[in-house]
């Protein structure tokens, strides 16, 4: 629930006006040319780069690294971006530290891995700086695809259609597009304007147009988008929440991670962002991290995440983890929640210690709940867990959170949307296999 007056501990305008700019600036600031040389000087440029190997988009980071020491960081936004057209947005949010850095040979060596995703950023910066765009359409094809969805997964499907000559109607079921890049990342790793700046620089190649306002099930449905183009792609995304189950789970202060984030993203001046003094996130996630590091930094005096299995069963990563207790949020494990208690307004949540009957107790103002995601059934489409259990319609193709077949990353869905084009175009043009 939202915030009422019967919360008085949830506030506004807990800092100073100086102090939302420093809290929410980014995180890395971006290389200047010089700092670019200097980081892409220390890369191996290994034959059998692992650093390719672990990027779920396969980016050639060998050349565009060796690019960038030859002083051509436009080109190197280019190898990037025939990759992941959401270059951008991945080198500010990808856990690089996990991913390409993770694998890369001076992090094996000396524990310090060339900083690929600042790297990324320098030149895919420089690529979107540019007058012209970089991408052109190909002979129009007289093809129409529908594709669900404006955010990673479908977006990249639909740039990779309309370099293809396609054209593309995306339906987007909120009032503007960039789905988890414009409304699910903490502000502070993507600062500003940058996602939808993203969307409209992708949309400059042509072919696509975009319909806000328009949820599959609800304003348009599965069959009329079948009858009424050529081929259809669902990258919905996970559009609803997990609840607790537990009692006071309905008292005011009370609500989900996600909307609290979305908010967060996108309010114009954060001064007016009502947080508590107390708050209580519970989850092990991404998201449970975002909401945590984010109440701390609209300063929330107290903040504890609090996840019900160990750390090494948390689905955030060390980098992220730490993080947030660098930041100051108090992490908590092995705690389940029985109970929120209150009247009318959230005063404490009750946890059990896990696989054991001792309870204790956290004050609480606010409460956050990031319990993960789950997917909105859509008909004629059959669903296992939280992702849609294969598509067997005719000229349907999915990807993304979806598809529960990657690991809720930007980079995952991205690498998901491309593939399924290249899918489709195959398709379409008589060259499927």
């Amino acid at each position: 629930m939202s915030n009422s007056p019967t919360t008085p501990g949830i506030q506004p305008g807990r800092l100073s006006p100086d102090a939302y700019g420093a809290h929410f600036d980014d995180l890395y600031p971006a290389y200047d040319p010089h700092e670019a040389m200097v980081a892409a000087d220390r890369c191996y440029f290994c034959h059998d780069a692992p650093c390719i190997t672990a990027c779920p988009t396969e980016i050639d980071i060998p050349l565009f690294i060796r690019q960038i020491q030859a002083g051509q960081p436009d080109a190197a936004g280019k190898t990037i971006m025939d990759q992941n057209i959401f270059g951008g947005t991945c080198a500010r949010v990808c856990p690089t530290e996990t991913l390409c850095e993770g694998a890369c040979v001076r992090e094996m060596a000396e524990g310090k891995p060339v900083e690929i995703g600042r790297l990324q950023r320098y030149a895919t910066d420089s690529l979107m700086e540019r007058p012209d765009h970089p991408y052109t359409r190909a002979a129009s094809t007289g093809k129409h695809v529908a594709i669900v969805g404006a955010g990673p997964a479908g977006l990249s499907c639909a740039h990779r259609l309309a370099m293809h000559g396609h054209d593309v109607t995306v339906y987007e079921a909120q009032d503007k597009p960039g789905g988890l890049n414009e409304f699910g990342i903490a502000a502070y790793k993507m600062a500003g304007d940058f996602a939808a700046r993203e969307v409209e620089w992708l949309l400059g190649i042509g072919g696509i147009t975009i319909r806000t306002g328009q949820a599959l099930g609800r304003d348009v449905s599965l069959d009329a988008l079948r009858a009424e183009h050529d081929a259809v792609f669902l990258g919905t995304g996970l559009g609803d929440v997990n609840q607790l189950g537990i009692p006071g789970e309905d008292l005011d202060g009370v609500r989900d991670a996600v909307d609290f984030i979305a908010e967060l993203r996108q309010t114009d001046d954060l001064s007016r962002l009502a947080i508590g003094r107390d708050v209580v996130v519970i989850g092990g996630g991404m998201t449970a991290v975002d909401a945590a590091v984010q109440s701390k930094l609209l300063g929330a005096e107290r903040v504890s995440m609090v996840y019900r299995r160990d750390r090494a069963a948390m689905s955030a990563s060390d980098h992220e983890i730490d993080h947030a207790a660098t930041e100051g949020v108090t992490i908590l494990t092995g705690a389940t929640p029985v109970a929120i208690h209150g009247q009318g307004a959230v005063a404490e949540v009750e946890f059990a210690y896990t696989g054991g009957d001792e309870t204790f107790r956290l004050k609480a103002d606010q409460v956050f709940k990031a319990i993960g995601q789950k997917l909105v059934p859509v008909d004629g489409l059959a669903t296992e867990g939280r992702k849609f259990a294969g598509v067997p319609l005719a000229g349907v193709w999915a990807g993304g959170d979806c598809t529960g077949g990657g690991e809720d990353l930007t980079v995952t869905a991205v690498a998901q949307g491309r593939d399924a084009a290249e899918a489709i175009h195959a398709d379409l043009t008589g060259n499927g296999i």
